[in-house]
């Protein structure tokens, strides 16, 4: 039999080695490496993390709960509370996040289930994966423009969407820019229609005094490695409607309408596992293998939620730092306003920014593609505005869709916009060097 004492201080010295490694091999790496102006590449964003996450994840590979486990479940109780919200679900990734919310609309179990056909109202400006659960799902998008400057929806326009189809709203946080979320809530209200947040870009931002992802009947959240935190891959789907959570849960693990924790009692929580019935069979049924909606395998893992949990504690600073690097390039590109579209957000915004978003107005003597190249030559990422217009895109130029208004700022967006870094792993060093390249080429 193990020595228990052996064990857990081979678990010790594991973890102080662990530590030891990351100073060694990490701890100069990426954001801490030495910045060589013109040779170091300025990433728009990337993972921070330090010894804590490797020891996080390391610890639970030990333990080898392979699947969502405790920490998943402690990686959720954090968010929540963070938050404010009643339940977090976690998922492998926030597009994950968006299908699972988007489905739960669509379940018979609900007094009000989406059909197919019905009507969503959102943005054609967006990540194709807030689109594409909506398409899935049978659904038809009904694309309203946008707004150059904050390059989230128009609400001013939710009622030129409205038609006698519609049922939701889904609206994305775009790069962290908080929408006017409370005339969002407004018009659901007066139509009877549900709102699913895409917070997947927001977390941490506010509006209004409140978290962004705490307005509608859902929300998701991405934890990709260019995100608020990271657990590589990795997502979440928020509610305060306890229904809600159950669907989606049920749709994240199968389709099972069982979700009792059997670490402790192999019958489930409940004590009735095989009192299920399914008509027709006579006989009850194991609660396990009881199915109630169409669903698939969509669960973090436990190492990624280990590595989640350290990251939660560091939001605060992380947050912190995004607005801190905001603010160092908006006050330092104010003076080429004339050549250049600067960020813009509503004065009930408190963003926690994803990056510092730009456009070139038609008036300028210079196009995005060159402004881009330079950028590049300069060794200074940038992205596109995601898809830009949705509908230009390949894979979504045919997909059933109604156009509720001009997109006349959706391709403007597509054909003038791009965005820079402002991650926690920038320093004075990189902001300065790429005012100084701005400088350099605005000059």
């Amino acid at each position: 039999m193990p020595n228990d004492v052996d064990v857990s201080r081979l678990r010790q010295e594991i973890l102080a080695k662990v530590g030891e490694y990351y100073r060694l091999a990490h701890a100069s790496q990426g954001q801490n490496a030495p910045f060589v102006p013109g040779e170091t590449f300025v990433n728009y964003g990337g993972r921070v993390y330090d010894e804590r996450e490797l020891q996080a994840g390391v610890e639970a590979i030990l333990d080898f709960w392979l699947t969502d486990g405790p920490r998943a479940e402690a990686f959720s109780d954090d968010l929540e509370a963070y938050l404010g919200l009643k339940h977090i679900l976690t998922v492998n990734s926030g597009s994950s996040g968006n299908l699972v919310a988007m489905t739960t609309l669509r379940s018979a179990q609900l007094d009000r289930p989406l059909q197919a056909g019905d009507e969503v109202i959102t943005p054609a400006a967006t990540f194709p994966t807030t689109v594409a659960p909506i398409v899935q799902n049978g659904l038809i998008p009904v694309f309203v423009d946008c707004k150059v400057g904050t390059y989230n929806i128009d609400v001013d326009l939710l009622e030129a969407g409205l038609s006698d189809r519609t049922r939701a709203v889904f609206v994305p946080h775009i790069l962290g820019n908080p929408v006017e979320m409370d005339a969002v809530m407004a018009f659901a209200a007066a139509h009877g229609l549900y709102v699913i947040e895409d917070t997947c870009d927001a977390l941490g931002s506010v509006y209004d005094g409140k978290p962004c992802g705490t307005f509608g009947h859902l929300a998701t959240f991405s934890f990709y490695p260019a995100h608020h935190i990271t657990t590589g891959e990795g997502g979440a789907v928020g509610t305060n409607d306890s229904r809600l959570h159950h669907i989606a849960h049920t749709i994240r693990d199968w389709g099972r309408d069982c979700w009792c924790d059997y670490r402790s009692d192999r019958n489930g929580e409940c004590g009735h596992r095989f009192d299920w019935e399914i008509p027709g069979l006579g006989e009850p049924y194991d609660h396990r293998y009881y199915f109630t909606e169409i669903g698939y395998n969509l669960k973090m893992t436990d190492v990624q939620a280990a590595i989640g949990i350290p990251q939660i504690a560091k939001l605060e600073s992380f947050v912190a730092a995004r607005k801190r690097n905001f603010r160092v390039l908006y006050e330092g590109l104010l003076p080429y306003q004339d050549r250049l579209i600067l960020p813009k957000w509503s004065p009930k915004a408190d963003p926690a920014w994803f990056a510092f978003t730009l456009a070139v107005p038609e008036t300028a003597p210079f196009t995005r593609r060159e402004l881009n190249d330079y950028l590049k030559e300069r060794k200074i990422e940038t992205r596109y505005l995601f898809a830009g217009n949705i509908l230009h895109q390949p894979g979504y130029a045919n997909i059933p869709h109604r156009v509720a208004t001009p997109l006349t700022e959706t391709d403007r967006v597509l054909k003038s916009a791009l965005f820079i870094g402002v991650y926690p792993g920038m320093d004075d060093a990189r902001l300065d060097y790429m005012l100084q390249a701005f400088e350099d080429f605005l000059a």
